[in-house]
């Protein structure tokens, strides 16, 4: 059965609710879980110390190193009751094993109703899956079983080709899409190519995942005007990983990713590990509620965030959460600049003419952060690459080097056999 009436309680009552719902996950890690009976122990540190979301503080942090050196030892059930083995994607790292139980899984399925509700999806709705559902990607299948619980209808088309995307739109006419935002702009061309009437396809929403589609103050960025400017349907940004089993997805309003407060609990930090104030970016860190096979407490996601705590329009109080602004191990420090992979993405969607781009970052002989950007234009030219040097000056306070590719050479490095996602930053610092 769906609540979905406790993201409107008030945020006295929300608290109350998360911290009866902290202390039944903390017992049960410290009867269930290996790795946190010995990493509270080597600590020093007792679950019995923390007596609120404020306590929370007391207990040390777990990181994506702790799940690649200690990963059988996160499982808190026997074997037997392993259902699912999914895996991390590994774009800041070594990938993980998570495994998940039937209750799980049924968590996983209820996360992703609530969130499609959020954002608009309805019993009945026809929505078409275009993401893989295979090579251990939970994503996939939460979303199946998120849209079966909540009553749709699901097309599995799978991930890429457009002729095989626009096939399945005019024969079941989907309302909503799911996908990465970038490839409806391939849709988009594919169909105007091929005389394909893609405002009338019956198509009113997508679910996008993967890519931003907002700046931090919500407008819309350089991918999500390119794609609204030619269809007239409405975009919604979801946020979730692997290891938080959680998505955060955006309203009507589309001012941030709401929270679920009966799935997670959401700590933003600083550098030394201290609560920031809302509205200040930090670190996402997460303590998740309800997972039986691995539960997280304190789990540090590496992505810096927003919180955004005023109720929103629709009628939420749960805080929510702005647009990624990059990556904590993918930060560049470039000659007294500090920017994130993101901001750079939105810059180069900004151009009709860049077909791809890569993005890749080198040490110097210094010690300094280099940036080198790959591009594949129809017509590369000295006054193009100039025009995009002058636009990261005036943008990003960055010049970085760049270098014509042709499209086929760029997507050989871009889209790569073994990974689920476009490859379009590349970090080779240390290497």
């Amino acid at each position: 059965m769906m609540d979905l009436t406790i993201e409107t309680w008030s945020r006295e009552k929300i608290t109350a609710f998360q911290e009866i719902k902290l202390q039944q996950a903390l017992n049960y890690v410290a009867r269930n879980s290996p790795f946190y009976q010995r990493y509270y122990r080597e600590e020093g540190v007792s679950i019995t110390e923390v007596a609120d979301l404020p306590g929370l503080q007391k207990l040390p942090f777990t990181t994506k190193e702790h799940l690649q050196q200690f990963n059988p030892e996160f499982l808190c059930v026997p074997p037997h009751k392993v259902v699912d083995y999914a895996t991390t994607s590994g774009t800041s790292g070594s990938p993980v094993t998570f495994a998940l139980t039937d209750a799980d899984l049924e968590r996983l399925a209820y996360n992703e109703a609530v969130s499609f509700a959020c954002s608009g999806v309805e019993k009945g709705d026809v929505v078409q899956l275009m993401t893989t559902m295979d090579r251990q990607f939970m994503a996939g299948l939460a979303y199946f079983l998120g849209l079966r619980k909540l009553g749709a209808t699901v097309v599995r088309v799978g991930a890429g080709i457009p002729e095989l995307q626009w096939d399945a739109i005019q024969r079941y006419r989907p309302a909503y899409l799911i996908t990465v935002p970038s490839f409806l702009i391939k849709m988009i061309e594919y169909a105007e190519v091929n005389g394909i009437d893609y405002r009338n396809s019956g198509v009113k929403g997508a679910i996008c995942i993967g890519e931003p589609l907002r700046n931090q103050d919500f407008s819309s960025n350089n991918i999500s005007a390119k794609i609204t400017e030619k269809w007239d349907i409405s975009l919604f940004s979801t946020y979730a990983s692997t290891e938080m089993s959680t998505a955060f997805a955006e309203c009507a309003f589309r001012q941030g990713g709401h929270h679920h407060p009966d799935l997670i609990i959401v700590e933003v930090v600083d550098e030394e590990g201290r609560q920031v104030a809302d509205g200040e970016s930090g670190e996402l860190v997460v303590t998740t509620l309800g997972v039986e096979a691995m539960p997280l407490v304190r789990f540090k996601t590496g992505d810096i965030v927003q919180v955004h705590c005023e109720p929103c329009g629709c009628g939420r109080n749960s805080l929510r959460l702005g647009p990624v602004i990059g990556r904590k191990q993918q930060m560049i420090k470039y000659k007294g600049t500090t920017l994130y992979p993101p901001a750079m993405n939105n810059l180069l969607n900004g151009f009709d003419e860049i077909r791809n781009h890569l993005i890749e970052i080198t040490t110097n002989e210094l010690g300094t952060d280099e940036i080198q950007i790959y591009l594949a234009v129809d017509e590369p030219s000295d006054d193009f690459q100039s025009h995009i040097r002058d636009h990261f000056r005036a943008k990003l306070r960055v010049t970085p080097k760049i270098e014509f590719l042709t499209l086929e050479e760029l997507n050989k490095r871009v889209y790569l056999p073994k990974s689920r996602k476009p490859v379009q930053f590349v970090d080779r610092r240390g290497n």
